[in-house]
This record gives C-alpha cells, sequence and structure tokens, in this order.
C-alpha cells in the first residue's frame, strides 16, 4: 500500500523540491527586491546619479575566446570545468540635474550561477528522452550548482526564528530574558529584554549602552507619562508591581531627558547635539528593526518592548513556561535561494560602491560619464563565484557551499536535504544534540555524523516538505482587513 502511495508522490514532487522552489522565488522575486530597495547610486559629482530599473536573467550563456557567445549546458559546463551561470542585464538609467537621459539603459552587470533543474536551466521541463540526449542522467533530480566544473550544494542552514519573543531562564536562574532576534533585509539585531532576580528590567541591542533601562527606553520612543508605560501592561499584579518598581527607580522623566540619558551613556563627553542624534539613530536602526527603521515607529517598538517585559516577567512569576529553543516550531531553515539572496545583497552593494568610485574618477578626470563604461561586471561575479567556489559566506559562515557526494545516488540524495546547525563542534550542546519530540516527521532520527558533529548535522525525512515563505506585508494587510488589530 504505502508503495503504491510513494510512486506517483515521488512522480509529482522531486527530492530537492525545496531547494528548486526557494532557488525559483529567489529569481523571480527576491533580486528585484533587493535592487529597488537601493534604488539609486550617487556618487560624489554634482548634479549626476544612477536610478535602477527591472532586472533581467537570461538562459546560461559563454562568451568563447574569440568573443562568440553560445548557450551551454550542464554537461559540457561539467566537461570543460566551466560555471553554470546565466547574465544578469540590469536598467541603469543616468539623471543628469533631474533629467533622466533613456537610451540604451539596459547594462551587463555580471553572472549569476543557476541551479541545475530550475526555471534558468535548460533542463527544467525536458523529458527522459530529451535528457539522455543531452548528456544528462533523467534520475538525477538537480538542485545545486556547477561551479569551475564541480558540483556544489547549498546545504541548508537550521537557525532560531527571527521576529519572535523567546523567553527563557538563564545564569542558573538569577537572569530572565526575552530575546528576539529581529531580522530586516538581511540585517540582523539581538534585542533583549532582561529581568533580575530584583524584578530591575534592562534593555540589550547593538551597539546600545550599558544598562540601560527599560522605562527610560520606552520613554525615549514616545510613551512619555507614567500613566502611559502602566496601562500599555496587563492588570496582573506581579507584571504591574514589577513595572512600577522600575518606575520608581527611573531618573528620567519624559522623552527629552530620556533621549538625553541614553546619549550620555552612549556617546559620554561629546557635544549635546551630537548626544541627542546618537541616542535617536541607536533607537531607530539598531532596536527592533523589524518593526521599522524610521521614527514614526518609535511607538510600536515602544508596545513591543512592553510585550517582551511582561513574557519575561510571566516567566519569572512561573505563571508560563519558558520557551524551548530545541522545539522545531521555533527553528527555520535556510534554503539555497535565502542563502542566496544573503550572497546576491552582500555582491550587489559592492558593485553599487563600485560604480560610485568610478563615476568620481571619470568625473575628476574629466570623461565623459556614460554608464556601460561605470560598471565592471567582475565586481559582482567575483564575490559570488569566490563564495560558490570556497564555501565561504558571508558573516563567517564556512562550509555552507560542499562538493556533492556522488559515491552514489543514495548518498548524493542525503547530501542534497542536509541540514546543518550553526553551533560550534567544540562545544558540548547536549541539549541542541537532543533527539527531541518534535523532529517527528520532519528529520530522520538515525542519519547523522558520528564524531564532534554528531547530530548537529541532520537530514529531512522522506516524505518532510519545506514552505518557502510568504510577504508578510499581503498577510498584514489581509488581517487589517479583517478587523484585526496589529
Amino acid at each position: 500500500m504505502k508503495a503504491d502511495l510513494l510512486t506517483p508522490y515521488f512522480n509529482e514532487n522531486s527530492l530537492v523540491k525545496q531547494h528548486l522552489d526557494s532557488y525559483n522565488k529567489f529569481v523571480d522575486t527576491s533580486i528585484q527586491g533587493i535592487i529597488d530597495r537601493i534604488g539609486t547610486i550617487q556618487p560624489s559629482v554634482e548634479g549626476f546619479e544612477l536610478k535602477f530599473g527591472h532586472i533581467r536573467l537570461e538562459k546560461p550563456k559563454i562568451i568563447e575566446a574569440d568573443g562568440a557567445q553560445r548557450l551551454i549546458h550542464p554537461s559540457e559546463a561539467r566537461l570543460r570545468n566551466l560555471t553554470y551561470a546565466a547574465p544578469i542585464f540590469l536598467e541603469i538609467i543616468p539623471v543628469f540635474n533631474g533629467v533622466e537621459k533613456t537610451l540604451f539603459s539596459e547594462v551587463f552587470i555580471g553572472e549569476l550561477p543557476v541551479m541545475v533543474k530550475s526555471k534558468l536551466c535548460y533542463l527544467d521541463n525536458m523529458t527522459e528522452d530529451e535528457l539522455i540526449a543531452s548528456g544528462e542522467d533523467p534520475a538525477d533530480p538537480g538542485g545545486y550548482f556547477i561551479i569551475n566544473g564541480s558540483e556544489r550544494v547549498l546545504t541548508s542552514i537550521e537557525d532560531l526564528a527571527p521576529n519572535r519573543i523567546m523567553c527563557t531562564r538563564e545564569k542558573d536562574n538569577t537572569l530572565v530574558t526575552a530575546k528576539v532576534f529581529s531580522t530586516r533585509y538581511g540585517f540582523r539585531a539581538r534585542s533583549v529584554v532582561e529581568r533580575t532576580t530584583g524584578g530591575n528590567m534592562r534593555v540589550v541591542f547593538p551597539a546600545s549602552p550599558r544598562d540601560l533601562s527599560l522605562t527610560a527606553t520606552l520613554r525615549a520612543l514616545g510613551l512619555e507619562k507614567k500613566e502611559q508605560i502602566i496601562s500599555a501592561f496587563p492588570d496582573d499584579i506581579n507584571v504591574k508591581n514589577d513595572i512600577l518598581l522600575n518606575l520608581e527607580a527611573d531618573a528620567t522623566t519624559n522623552r527629552a531627558s530620556a533621549i538625553e540619558h541614553i546619549g550620555r551613556k552612549a556617546a559620554p563627553s561629546q557635544a549635546k547635539d551630537y548626544q541627542q542624534k546618537r541616542a535617536e539613530i541607536l533607537l531607530d536602526t539598531y532596536l527592533l528593526p523589524h518593526i521599522g527603521t524610521t521614527a514614526d515607529d518609535r511607538i510600536k517598538k515602544a508596545h513591543y518592548l512592553c510585550k517582551m517585559a511582561e513574557h519575561a516577567c510571566r516567566v519569572a512569576y512561573r505563571e508560563i513556561p519558558q520557551d524551548d529553543k530545541d522545539h522545531y516550531a521555533n527553528k527555520r531553515i535556510k534554503l539555497a535561494g535565502d542563502l542566496m539572496e544573503d550572497l546576491f545583497r552582500y555582491a550587489f552593494q559592492f558593485l553599487v560602491k563600485d560604480v560610485a568610485y568610478q563615476a568620481g574618477r571619470a568625473d575628476a578626470r574629466g570623461r565623459h560619464l556614460a554608464v556601460q563604461t561605470l560598471v565592471r561586471p567582475d565586481a559582482l561575479t567575483d564575490r559570488i563565484r569566490y563564495s560558490m567556489a570556497t564555501g565561504n559566506w558571508i558573516a563567517g559562515q564556512t562550509g555552507v557551499s560542499q562538493l556533492l557526494d556522488r559515491t552514489s545516488f543514495l548518498s548524493s540524495m542525503s547530501h542534497l536535504r542536509r541540514i546543518m546547525s550553526p553551533l560550534s563542534r567544540k562545544h558540548p550542546h547536549f541539549k541542541a544534540r537532543d533527539l527531541h519530540g518534535t523532529h517527528w516527521g520532519k528529520l530522520c532520527p538515525n542519519e547523522s555524523p558520528e564524531g564532534p558533529s554528531c547530530a548537529l548535522v541532520k537530514n529531512l525525512s522522506l516524505l518532510c516538505e519545506v514552505s518557502i515563505g510568504e510577504n508578510e506585508k499581503e498577510i498584514e494587510e489581509t488581517i487589517t482587513k479583517l478587523g484585526v488589530k496589529l
């Protein structure tokens, strides 16, 4: 009976479906999203800027030694030690003193490695006979890249879910922390509300000053009055007592004094104007960036911090249990498309800086500012290819891109469905290595290497599927129309 069900299931669903779907989503929407968010380049040339438009990716091509361009299939890329990559063309419109010059605006900006069997690949939707004719194995599911002739797979990375409150006891129950890994467009800021055994609450986030009190932060974010802060919390006697205790100990009285207090701690012995500006930049940019990074978003951040503080108080008084970091509902998996998105964002930002530098240099030498001469495609291509060839990813991650294990068909399938944990192999991490009840149906309980990587390197179970995520803005708009207050 099982065999009767499995055959039609695998006829419809590939074992590497999650990688293909993720990469296709990256090609369809994520690349354009990265370019739209940057929008323009403003070099140090008066009255001149470059505006980005639509991006276009072609099917994989190769430029031969004589300069001729032609199509390339995966089998040829393997045999000739070439990279199976697609050319990227981007609309870059020069703007001179507010006037757009749209003539010949599309520019070749580099090459993107193509996943075998993805929508950019020639093998996509080929029949069995066509695959054999093009020198391919019909049973090969794809889901990997060909870099300099080597087959390389991007190993999925398991990490804690971003933008979700996780409350745990730390340091022998002397500290309760409510953590959020606030993530926005690749920037990740760990924002924490800490509650000590005495009931004092502090806020910690990247670049924040030491011992920053919760109430001072709430006042700086817009909840100025004592009554406003108290009304932001529920009518729970324990939570209210903690907040009143923190208000009593707080030296600030309004928003101006709170920002001044944060500025003094963040930039001691600096001018008052600089201190105020520094405090506002810290609150807008580094504190809970997923909620927003403008002054209008401060009040939302204040209410979110109140929610985090409430959660910490309830866990401290044992009204609710602490969150389980090893529960698989609190984990997310970065697939090939997500990893490529991070890499493309990093490489494209470097290209933007390079174009701005080339424009400044050309203007200083009195040359004509032509877009085609300002863009160096190698700036983007080399960075992407280096990471794909070595496995050294952004943020210091190593071993992300690995040589595909071709020992047998089963070892190849296993490698394509592998998941790595970012935790260090040198430390015990007993709890993280334990088999958790929520792994049932998602991860194979048996397949894991021996030695230091044991249970930190896992494999997806046979019928496990990984969703590739949805657009949060559309969901927020839908539930707002239904009358749910965010």
